[in-house]
């Protein structure tokens, strides 16, 4: 484990992380809307950030993106490429739609400043950004080399980048996700898995005030369905069911033929994410006449605190400390990029900045915690070996 010795070359001066200075290239990448649906806008930031890191020793890969979805920008180091490295994981696009910058525009008060995606998560894709341009200006190189990645799906569960993010993650040492902090900028160390299923009913049609006998109803086996569903789930074990959205029938006066929901998942460890997935896949009808059929996957695997994540945080711990701050670690059970690179790969994550909000009306990032998140991952970059 390295420690930090605050010799000169070990930190930058302090006028390089300067909040004020953070804060106005923050402002820059909020102020371009890019929620995922609309890939033009996810690009012209993305164009942009490429920009930024033209003048350093880097090398540019940027991957077309499909599906509706925007490019991915890699950024590599010069040096470091040829055994494994530091991988940080980044996204460009929020759940905020085109316009919610009216709403929400870019302003400072007190402590916060507010903007959409300020928090979830352009304040971490910056400051990882503006870390990595303090390293470069330094004599040193550090030990490892750096990879950058900026994906544009996080938010609709990165379907595009997923393949790109795991076959990065495999070749990396270290994978460092700037996800916001959280709860007073606690570091994020395990994240439920996620599984999203779709459950199509088929039933029998009649006339529901002249032949009700005739139909078998779609809606009625739904609410069979719904009631084994939420009987899943288990607090205790931290096991989430959610059916989150319905549909069914076509008019109050016909015995509903289709329906339908959506499903969440949430599960904690591998071992839970078989079972449910295995029960929900199982589903099957109560009703004679009416078929049951059920869709879906683990779209994001559970993020369990294995050793190297372990280490990997005492580390980012000790050198917090010797920042000026407490580093506390968490489990959350939101899925991010993280989850696709912690079964095999030390992964630390919510190293973004902290604030609260994400995804709502008032989001927000403290101000104050800025310089500290961002001297934490320069730090990090200096010290992983």
């Amino acid at each position: 484990m390295i420690r930090f010795k605050g010799t000169d070359n070990s930190m930058a001066s302090t006028s390089s992380f300067d909040s004020q200075t953070i804060l106005d290239g923050i402002r820059r990448w909020v102020e371009i809307e890019t929620p995922t649906e609309v890939p033009e806008q996810v690009n012209k930031l993305t164009s942009i950030v490429a920009g930024q890191y033209r003048d350093l020793p880097v090398t540019l890969e940027r991957v077309a993106g499909v599906d509706g979805c925007g490019d991915h920008l890699v950024v590599r180091s010069s040096w470091g490429q040829d055994r494994p490295g530091i991988l940080v994981l980044s996204h460009l696009d929020t759940v905020h739609p085109m316009g919610f910058i009216a709403r929400l525009p870019f302003k400072v008060e007190g402590d916060s400043a507010f903007g959409p995606g300020i928090y979830d998560m352009k304040g971490g894709a910056y400051i990882a950004y503006h870390a990595f341009r303090e390293l470069c200006a330094t004599a040193d190189r550090s030990p490892l080399g750096i990879t950058h990645m900026f994906t544009s799906d996080e938010e609709i569960g990165s379907p595009t980048s997923r393949a790109l993010i795991e076959k990065e993650g495999r070749k990396a040492k270290y994978v460092l996700v700037t996800e916001p902090a959280r709860d007073g900028g606690k570091i994020v160390t395990g994240r439920k898995g996620v599984g999203r299923f779709e459950v199509f009913i088929k039933g029998v049609p009649a006339h529901a005030g002249t032949r009700p006998e005739d139909g078998r109803s779609a809606i009625r086996e739904l609410a069979n369905v719904i009631q084994t569903l939420e009987g899943m789930n288990d607090l205790k074990r931290g096991v989430t069911v959610n059916v989150g959205v319905v549909r069914g029938g076509s008019r109050p006066n016909v015995t509903p033929e289709e329906a339908y929901a959506e499903v969440d998942l949430r599960v904690p460890r591998f071992a839970d994410a078989e079972e449910f997935v295995g029960k929900i896949l199982g589903l099957t009808s109560k009703t004679e006449g009416v078929t049951v059929k059920v869709t879906g996957e683990l779209n994001r695997p559970p993020y369990e605190k294995g050793n190297a994540g372990a280490s990997l945080y005492e580390h980012a711990k000790t050198i917090a400390a010797e920042i000026g701050f407490e580093l506390i670690d968490t489990h959350t059970g939101g899925g991010s990029d993280g989850n696709f690179t912690a079964p095999y790969t030390g992964t630390l994550d919510g190293l973004g900045v902290d604030g609260k909000g994400a995804h709502t009306h008032y989001e927000q990032i403290y101000v104050s915690s800025i310089v500290p998140r961002a001297r934490l991952l320069y730090r990090l970059y200096q010290t992983l070996r």
